[in-house]
């Protein structure tokens, strides 16, 4: 892979540009569709005032980029998080056009957020702030043209309140406008898990390619959110030793092993993993240099990079966040055979499953959580097969193998449809 910047200067966007061209290069794609591909069909930036509890009056930025249609509407989440912006934006929204393709949804990529951050705000401004974006962007989403899902700072509450703005202005109920939704609005069963149940079934995937059996592996959580906590419970109950997992606060570590269900109950109790009383304090940024079998960074991108990378001791890392290794730090790792499942991969089950609610959803019809799981299990190991099988043909990486399948899948699309007019 061709990396055009230093780490140090480069965003989420840059890596998602790199990988799209050395997949155009493998493909042999001409230079004019790879501009089309590389760039998305629709952004929109608006403000989003808030009227605070106390009277007072903010304005936030909130973003929404549509980035493909080629395969059907556009798919992705909302994050609510600070450090939101339009190149962050644009980069989760083209990976989801990948993810999608990889796994076979009829979705494009979108993604959107507000740059806030909601743990300082109360559940009533932070609804305030969910309903006008919702209202803002009103005009480019819908059950046929963009559905919203939930993503970092966001969760099935957000989703409620965008389902609800955008059914009174439609004037009648809309579920299938968003994903992530609550069981009683029309969300599935499963869906609150399957990011986290995919993450674990490709980690077990991988540990089987190696000929590692999961009773002799051991792992490290990076990030212990709605998708670190479910998969370190995951991979716990197939046997693997979780020895270490992070938040935000900090990291703690255990050298035997964590009881994943009492420290999620201490997490769900304090709001932290940090003061868990059997288990040894370490730095978080420590955390992603243990010597372990799994490491599964499930916090935000690039956590992995040059600074670190070299430090990086784990056999197998399975990117449970999206972009957490710089292209950079992809390099490396592939060059000491560290075995990487790429994000577009490793967590597609999030929106496999949000594809499953949709369809449940245009359908007014329920499946129960067997049916659920069984059919995400198909899905993602369809996928693991897929790719470890473009990989024995064509050589490169795991990513190189996947980018390959999903971006062809994509062109394919865009040249059966023809450029209009």
């Amino acid at each position: 892979m061709t990396v055009t910047a230093p780490d140090a200067t480069r965003s989420p966007l840059d890596d998602a540009h790199d990988q799209l061209r050395a997949a155009a290069t493998a493909l042999d794609i001409e230079p004019g569709l790879v501009d089309l591909l590389g760039q998305a069909r629709r952004e929109i930036s608006v403000g989003v005032p808030l009227r605070r509890d106390d009277g007072s009056v903010e304005v936030f930025r909130g973003y929404r980029v549509q980035h493909n249609f080629s395969r059907g509407p556009a798919k992705g989440g909302v994050r609510f998080a600070p450090s939101v912006d339009l190149d962050e934006v644009r980069a989760l929204a083209m990976w989801m056009t990948w993810k999608c393709a990889l796994v076979d949804l009829p979705y494009g990529g979108a993604k959107g957020g507000v740059a806030i951050d909601p743990r300082q705000y109360s559940i009533e401004e932070i609804e305030r702030v969910t309903r006008r974006y919702t209202s803002e962007i009103l005009p480019v989403i819908g059950p046929d043209r963009d559905i919203p899902a939930p993503d970092i700072g966001t969760d099935e509450r957000t989703m409620a309140w965008m389902m609800d703005t955008f059914s009174v202005s439609s004037g009648y109920t809309v579920q299938s406008v968003v994903t992530g939704k609550p069981i009683a609005l029309g969300g599935s069963l499963g869906r609150a898990t399957s990011t986290s149940r995919g993450v674990a079934l490709m980690a077990s995937a991988a540990l089987e390619r190696l000929g590692i059996a999961p009773a002799a592996a051991t792992a490290a959580v990076q990030g212990f959110g709605k998708v670190g906590s479910y998969a370190a419970g995951f991979l716990a109950d197939a046997g693997v030793h979780v020895v270490a997992v992070s938040d935000q606060y900090g990291a703690v570590y255990r050298e035997g092993g964590l009881d994943v269900a009492a420290l999620s109950a201490y997490a769900a109790e304090h709001g932290t993993v940090v003061g868990y009383p059997d288990a040894d304090p370490i730095p978080a940024e420590e955390l992603l240099l243990l010597r372990v079998t799994v490491l599964v960074p499930a916090a935000v991108e690039g956590v992995i990079h040059v600074d670190n990378v070299d430090q990086v001791q784990a056999r197998i890392i399975v990117e449970g966040a999206n972009g957490p290794l710089s292209s950079i730090a992809d390099s490396r790792l592939a060059d000491r055979d560290v075995l990487v499942v790429p994000d577009i991969l490793a967590n597609a089950g999030g929106v496999i499953v949000s594809y499953f609610e949709w369809v449940q959803a245009k359908q007014t019809y329920r499946w129960s959580l067997d049916t659920v799981e069984s059919r995400l299990e198909e899905r993602m190991l369809g996928a693991w097969n897929a790719v470890t099988a473009e990989q024995r043909s064509a050589g490169g990486t795991l990513r190189d193998a996947a980018m390959r399948i999903a971006v062809s899948r994509v062109l394919d699309a865009h040249r059966n449809r023809g450029l209009y007019p």
